[in-house]
Order: structure tokens, then sequence, then C-alpha cells
């Protein structure tokens, strides 16, 4: 395995610039873009290969890999008193916890339903 694999490579629509988009969280600034999918891909992973020579040459620490990461389900958000406060009454009103409230509303603005 090449220490390029190590990095979540992502390619998709732009319906805002009509070409796909082809990018590396966490890894390179940017990112590259063309008519064709498999070949925006294929830029991609070369450039994402001389990334990691970039870091390399300059002797700098690689950022932590992304490709196969897990997650745990559980993050911390800063969100402000007012919001904070906003969400609880909310929350409250609905007759949930915070926590139940949160998640449905990211559910909704994500139209995704991940398993708890």
């Amino acid at each position: 395995m090449k220490v390029s694999d190590k990095y979540l490579k992502i390619v998709e629509w732009s319906e805002e610039d009509k070409c796909y988009i082809g990018h590396c969280p966490n890894l390179m600034l940017g990112g590259v873009h063309g008519e064709d999918e498999a070949k925006v891909y294929k830029e991609l992973c070369v450039a994402v290969e001389e990334w990691v020579e970039i870091y390399k040459n300059d002797a700098e620490t690689l950022p932590i890999a992304t490709a196969g990461k897990k997650y745990s389900g559980k993050f911390n958000l800063r969100v402000g008193e007012n919001l904070h406060e906003q969400l609880s009454l909310d929350a409250l009103r609905s007759g949930e916890s915070l926590n139940s409230y949160c998640i449905k509303k990211l559910q909704e603005s994500y139209s995704f339903t991940p398993t708890l």
C-alpha cells in the first residue's frame, strides 16, 4: 500500500461549476476538475501522490490519514449562548432531549438517517 492510499479521495459533481471536482480533505488545498469522472479521479490520485512527496521533501509531518477512518458518533460543538438557548427551548417544546432534538434537525438537514 502506498502512503497516498491512506487519504480519502472524493470526486463529486459540482452543479455550480458544471463539472466533476476532486479533492482530498486534510491533505491538499484546492483540487482537480474535469468533465470525465474517471479522469478526474485518476488526476486526483496523481495530485495526492505529489502532495505526499511535497510533505516528504519539506520534511513536514503528513496530516492524519482520512481513508477508512472510524467515527465514534460523538463530537463536541460550540454553538454560542443564544443558539444553545434557542435549541434547548425548541427541544423542550417538542418534548425531546436536546441531544435527540439536534440529531433530528441534523438528519433533516442532511436527508440522512444514520444508525445510532
